[in-house]
């Protein structure tokens, strides 16, 4: 029983933190884009970035909402 645990506790940590490693913040989704009907740099300054553009931090503060938002010309 000892043995197993030597070999199955460092593996279980391991898996463990490979799992945490691979996590990552969502800082955007297709979803948002698909569900305002805008391409991904009406919020970010570039598309696969989590840096906000205007748009985006107004998204970000509203509850994830554009009503309201006027974009500067």
């Amino acid at each position: 029983m000892l043995k197993v645990l030597k070999s199955v506790i460092p593996a279980a940590v391991l898996m463990a933190g490979l799992f945490w490693a691979g996590i990552t913040p969502s800082y955007a989704t297709q979803a948002y884009a698909t569900k305002e009907g805008q391409s991904c740099t009406y919020c970010h300054v570039t598309a696969d970035k989590p840096d906000l553009n205007a748009g985006g931090k107004y998204y970000a503060a509203h509850h994830h909402s554009l009503v309201g938002y006027k974009p500067a010309k």
